[in-house]
């Protein structure tokens, strides 16, 4: 297996790390790179430092010098300004592709543009324009949903910046059963991201929800408490360790779930 660093490539706001090839001693983590990937020259950042790897997805060419970063710093203002272009050229011929930006490769000669669309579409009859107005090979690439907020990056409920931007390297496979587990409103304003699909975090916390859950009654169960106040479990806290009862009188209560009994034990 090949002796690799993970490098972080410079595609929007997408933290994913890819295993480069390692040929010579390994540059310290933080350390911006050049690497050869499929599509060429890019540059990089070493996020991780040696590992054996089944699969290498490129090459570390080298540490990126003084002419890289300059050449980088121009690239970047021919992408801003090749966005802005598409989406002006593209409104026209086709309205529903959103283009998300656009990605040089170190020499310039080949160039990703990144687009959203609901339905299929397309693109052949304006590639040979982009290319001639690019000046350089031109490979669209399509993003779904969630790879869209990875890739421009957004705010999650919490406030901090979503997860797929700045961390993840997968999304996780979220479910609904994991928002019923976490007692959350079944709204989909309440358990969706920005991307519209279901939060990331709901899978993330769900593994300690089971685990809580596991010794506690469940939902409509019968049960008495120790002071015996019999009703039926209405709502679980599995944090705080609690369920609130609809009690026989007509009130509600919470009592601690550790000191419920089902109800028939009681009689």
């Amino acid at each position: 297996m090949p002796t690799c660093v993970r490098v972080r490539l410079y595609h929007g706001r997408e933290p994913k790390l890819y295993e480069m090839r390692l040929k010579g001693e390994a540059p310290p983590l933080g350390v911006k790179v050049v690497v050869r990937t499929p599509r060429g020259l890019e540059l990089g950042e070493v996020r991780a430092g040696p590992r054996e790897a089944k699969k290498a997805f490129g090459d570390l060419v080298r540490i990126a010098d003084a002419e890289d970063l300059e050449r980088v710093h121009r690239l970047r203002e021919q992408e801003e300004s090749l966005k802005w272009w598409l989406k002006a050229r593209l409104r026209a011929k086709l309205p529903q592709v959103k283009v998300l930006g656009c990605n040089y490769t170190l020499d310039g000669g080949h160039v990703v543009v990144y687009y959203s669309a609901e339905n299929r579409v397309n693109l052949g009859s304006v590639v040979r324009e982009i290319a001639r107005h690019a000046g350089a090979r031109v490979e669209f690439v399509a993003k779904g949903p969630r790879d869209q907020t990875a890739f421009l990056g957004t705010l999650g409920m919490c406030g901090m910046e979503s997860c797929c931007s700045t961390w993840m390297q997968q999304f996780a496979p979220a479910t609904i059963r994991a928002a019923r587990d976490q007692q959350l409103p079944l709204s989909p304003e309440k358990i969706s991201g920005p991307c519209g699909r279901l939060l990331c975090c709901l899978a993330y916390e769900h593994p300690h929800y089971k685990e809580l859950l596991a010794g506690m009654p469940k939902r409509n169960a019968k049960v008495c408490t120790s002071a015996g106040v019999c009703g039926k479990v209405i709502k679980l806290n599995p944090l705080a360790g609690t369920v609130d009862l609809y009690t026989e009188g007509g009130g509600v209560v919470t009592a601690p779930a550790d000191e419920l009994r089902p109800r028939d034990r009681e009689n």
